[in-house]
């Protein structure tokens, strides 16, 4: 027994900088394009240059000649051992969901689908090879505008006879939410308001920093495939499923993974192609993309059509909103591709206290690159609807748009909340999160400076842009993703080892992907045991050292897996309590445990949990019937979802001669319930925030009339730098969460959501005077001039 010792200061709320860092930054990382084995070959993939054609015939003899080629492979080729691509996510029993082969044998259905891989022993043999292969193609027609395919203008798939692949409604009425949405916009149309907009959710690329890559390598007794991938767990099984190989015989390791944003939460062809052909020479393969491919062909976020229908009385009180939804899935329906407008029919209502509401999505079949989540998925798209919607209420009352929001939000006293949309939203303060913005934006002091540039005609407007907002965050909830035939669960699972030698080893089925998991899960063992924040390592991303996981997206590491780390950690010291009163030849009852020490009531004797750790290994001296560990696993599934909010406040001055738009000031003040690492939280707003700006200003995947993508380079598809954003002042307000001990909510994805309607409704802001009430994203200088143009037009 040790005497009394300092206890490790509190690591909740604690900045620290991130464990994984040091080797990020110094170039010690394994990044799967790093990973070299003994015989390891090469692959290239042959794409098509078509948005839609027959595939009449393949030679690949010349290839197979070139120096250093081993193969030349074709759908036809690999057969079944390639696999298919899941959707995991059929949003109705009736969707249509197009075969997706990793190579198709007869049709390709977007420009950039891999009819062929070469397979060499360098990368440079095999991309000289792969120019080699012939590939004859019947061009068809090609079904690339959203509405048009929507109407079956032209049939993305032939074979299905249709482009419409699912049909999926929420109405209050039907659902016992909320009352009937079209009497209450009939009423609204006699006597009160009626906003009615359309609004675009243009396509976007992730455009995550590292390249997809993969290795495989079939040679020992499992196959083992290193990928850059957001999901080991859920690959492992998609390769299992469909290509018949045991699960037990795979092992799938997502190594150092340089970003993702939800474009690598996939299923790849690329991935199925490696490892059948891995099995096919017997040898390790590689491949790693370009990024020209990455942009082409790595899944596409958004691409949708809203049309809004938002009723009132005259004094600005909401009474109904209708969600009539056109969404893109592309060439295929991806793996949770469908799924994620759904996502958004929960969050169109937001933090308002609607009585009526009603969503209809109908998802479309193009012959464009495949849809799936993409940073905030269907949060962001809803968001910008209803934030949009708002200012328009606003603007037609001749209030101010911070009024209107305040009328119709849900007050903190009246929490939980059941909302219209049949969520229950547990904890929120609006009211707080808004005062704090207000304060440090100077509303007030903007909106006078506004009302200055107005009356002088000043060539550069201002405008001010409002967003509040709250979010569905921890994807979780398995009966909820049961109700809405999602195919997983929603569980996440953690095990603690305490090592003989006082250190702690963790294993979360979460998997990191630049997030900061190995510090923050640090932190909240640290805290937990009572250890020292440098004695915990961090395990995941390998389905061997993990075997059980779902991985990480839909901002739930830390509400999911951080709650199944604390369950774990509180097993730990449950199973070292009666040893601990062995050892003190004490009542069980009369232990406490504090700051990673069991000490005994009213005296001072007491053990640390780690010198339990090192007794349990020699297992010297146990209480009879207790077994020589005090190891812990735990698993956690939810009940709710948690709700992060926020208010965003945007100032932007806009040129009315060029439609240049500059941002002036940002502030956000954000309720993520109870901060665990502060420094990593301002990280990951200020991501987020330059993510969600970056859609309302410049970013944009555009297809030719030929499917062709043109922005298929960061020439053409404009990212922005640290040079074209300003410092953002955010701040946060704390309510916190009632749905995981830890208090905590979400924060990946709440600066994408909340973001763009802010700068887009300051633009829209500044142009009020000129009578502009939309510009489609992105609001680039000849969207913002033409605008302008467009209405003097109209006056004249």
């Amino acid at each position: 027994m040790t005497a009394l010792q300092e206890a490790p200061a509190q690591e909740i709320g604690r900045d620290r900088r991130r464990k994984e860092d040091a080797r990020l930054i110094t170039g010690r990382t394994r990044w799967t394009d790093n990973i070299q084995l003994n015989g390891m070959l090469h692959l290239t993939m042959v794409r098509s240059p078509f948005a839609h054609a027959k595939i009449t015939g393949i030679d690949t003899s010349a290839a197979k000649e070139a120096d250093g080629v081993v193969g030349v492979f074709t759908g036809q080729d690999l057969g079944d051992s390639q696999g298919a691509c899941i959707n995991a996510w059929a949003i109705t029993t009736d969707q249509v969901t197009p075969t997706h082969l990793p190579m198709p044998t007869d049709r390709v259905a977007f420009a950039g689908e891999v009819v062929a891989v070469v397979v060499a022993r360098s990368a440079a043999e095999a991309r000289d090879a792969a120019e080699l292969v012939e590939v004859d193609y019947e061009e068809l027609p090609a079904a690339l505008d959203l509405k048009e395919a929507a109407n079956d203008t032209v049939l993305a798939h032939p074979d299905l006879g249709t482009n419409k692949s699912a049909f999926w409604r929420f109405d209050s009425a039907e659902a016992g939410t909320g009352g009937n949405v079209e009497e209450a916009i009939a009423a609204a149309r006699e006597s009160g308001i009626v906003i009615e907009r359309e609004y675009r959710q243009q396509r976007l690329i992730p455009a995550f920093m590292e390249p997809r890559s993969v290795v495989v390598d079939p040679t020992g007794e499992q196959i083992t495939m290193w990928s850059a991938t957001q999901i080991p767990h859920i690959l492992r099984f998609a390769l299992a499923a469909t290509t018949g190989v045991p699960e037990s015989k795979i092992r799938v390791i997502a190594p150092d993974v340089g970003g993702g944003f939800g474009g690598k939460l996939q299923q790849t062809p690329e991935e199925m192609i490696a490892f059948a052909v891995a099995r096919k020479v017997g040898r390790p393969v590689k491949y790693t993309e370009t990024r020209s491919e990455s942009l082409l062909t790595a899944h596409h976020g958004r691409d949708q059509w809203q049309r809004l229908t938002l009723a009132a009385t005259k004094d600005g009180t909401v009474t109904g909103l209708k969600i009539d939804l056109l969404a893109d899935l592309g060439a295929y329906v991806a793996l949770v591709g469908g799924g994620v407008p759904v996502l958004g029919a929960f969050m169109f209502n937001a933090i308002y206290k609607f009585p009526a509401y009603q969503f209809n999505c109908q998802t479309v079949l193009t012959n464009k690159t495949w849809t799936d989540a993409y940073r905030g998925a269907g949060r962001p798209e809803a968001t910008y609807a209803i934030e949009r919607l708002m200012d328009e209420l606003a603007h037609e009352l001749g209030q101010d748009p911070l009024a209107v929001r305040e009328r119709n939000w849900i007050k903190h006293e009246e929490f939980p909340f059941q909302t219209v949309a049949g969520l229950q939203y547990d904890s929120g303060n609006y009211e707080a999160a808004t005062a704090r913005a207000k304060e440090i934006f100077g509303y007030d002091d903007l909106r006078a400076e506004q009302a200055r540039r107005r009356a002088s005609n000043d060539p550069v407007q201002l405008g001010i842009g409002v967003s509040t907002f709250t979010e569905m965050c921890g994807l979780a909830p398995s009966r909820v993703l049961g109700q809405l035939n999602y195919g997983a669960g929603g569980w996440e699972t953690a095990s603690i080892r305490m090592l003989p030698t006082g250190k702690v080893e963790v294993i979360t089925g979460a998997s990191a992907h630049g997030q900061g998991h190995e510090t923050a899960f640090s932190q909240i063992i640290a805290d937990r045991l009572g250890v020292p924040f440098e004695d915990v390592e961090i395990l995941h991303g390998d389905t061997q050292v993990a075997p059980r996981g779902l991985d990480t997206y839909g901002s739930r590491s830390l509400v999911v897996g951080g709650e199944a780390l604390v369950r774990a950690a509180e097993k730990v010291i449950d199973k070292a309590r009666p040893i601990a009163a062995h050892l003190l030849e004490a009542n069980v009852d009369d232990l406490e445990f504090k700051q990673g020490r069991f000490g005994v009531r009213g005296t001072e004797a007491g053990i640390g949990l780690t010198e339990i750790a090192g007794a349990v290994f020699a297992a010297h001296n146990l209480p009879d019937g207790v077994e020589p560990s005090i190891d812990a696993d735990a698993t956690y599934d939810p009940v709710n979802f948690n709700f992060p909010h926020g208010t965003h406040l945007c100032a932007a001055e806009v040129d009315t001669e060029t439609g240049a738009v500059k941002l002036r000031k940002y502030t956000c003040v954000d309720d993520i319930g109870v901060i665990i690492n502060p420094l990593i939280v301002s990280g990951q707003v200020h991501g987020g925030l330059v993510q969600g700006i970056a859609q309302a200003l410049w970013e944009e995947a555009v297809y030719d009339d030929t499917g062709t993508l043109v922005s298929g380079t960061f020439t053409d598809y404009l990212l922005p730098t640290a040079a074209d954003t300003i410092s953002f002042d955010i701040d946060h307000t704390t309510s916190p969460a009632t749905t995981n001990s830890l208090g905590a909510k979400g924060v990946g994805e709440a600066g994408t959501i909340a973001s763009t309607p802010a700068v887009v409704n300051a633009v829209v802001d500044a142009l009020r005077p000129f009578g502009v009430a939309d510009v489609q994203m992105p609001c680039t200088p000849e969207r913002v001039w033409r605008a302008i143009h467009a209405t003097e037009g109209d006056q004249a």
